[in-house]
């Protein structure tokens, strides 16, 4: 049987571009809509991490304002007084959260590549869960010997908590992708 030169581009293009199979369409739209989840909640931990005076004294009214736990009221006046000094005499310093705020929105770029493709990039899901994982011991460490009530420090690990939710999802439907994808390439014999 003679093979034409289109036929053996043909057959080269089938196997190394196969059409994106249905489930693969769908699995690819649940990785998205979870990733989308997880960026948007890195941006808005990154963007609010600028303008932190402003959101506390904002914060600092309305728990004056409505009933609130004395020991959480307590808690935010002492976080505002010290962002207000800080602020006041040592300006320069909110440039650390400066740089937090960056690095939040870079890492929120990092996931570009899953977005694109997924199987391929797996490895930055699984960077971002070691993330969330570290999260805890550093709350754990780092919170007793900065002061921080111990209800603070539940609140800062319960971002890794649920950050890393949507990346077992978006790594579970990877690892289907990959699994259908690798099914349905045809094992194709160009002759050559």
């Amino acid at each position: 049987m003679s093979r034409t030169l289109a036929d053996l581009v043909e057959m080269w293009c089938a196997s190394s571009f196969p059409a994106p199979h249905p489930s693969s369409v769908k699995i690819m739209k649940a990785i998205r809509a979870w990733l989308l989840v997880f960026v948007i909640g890195l941006v808005l931990s990154g963007v609010t991490a600028f303008p932190l005076v402003t959101e506390v004294r904002v914060l600092t009214d309305v728990l004056h304002a409505v009933p609130a736990p004395d020991a959480l009221v307590a808690w935010i006046d002492r976080v505002r007084e010290g962002l207000e000094a800080t602020g006041t005499n040592y300006p320069f310093i909110a440039y650390g959260t400066d740089w937090l705020a960056f690095a939040h929105l870079m890492i929120a770029i990092a996931f570009w590549g899953p977005w694109r493709d997924p199987v391929r990039n797996i490895w930055v899901i699984e960077w971002g869960m070691i993330c969330c994982l570290a999260i805890i011991p550093l709350a754990l460490i780092a919170g007793p010997i900065r002061e921080l009530p111990w209800w603070w420090l539940l609140i800062d690990m319960s971002f890794g908590v649920f950050g890393i939710i949507p990346l077992i999802v978006v790594r579970r439907l990877i690892k289907r992708m990959a699994t259908d994808s690798a099914r349905s390439v045809p094992n194709v014999d160009v002759g050559v």
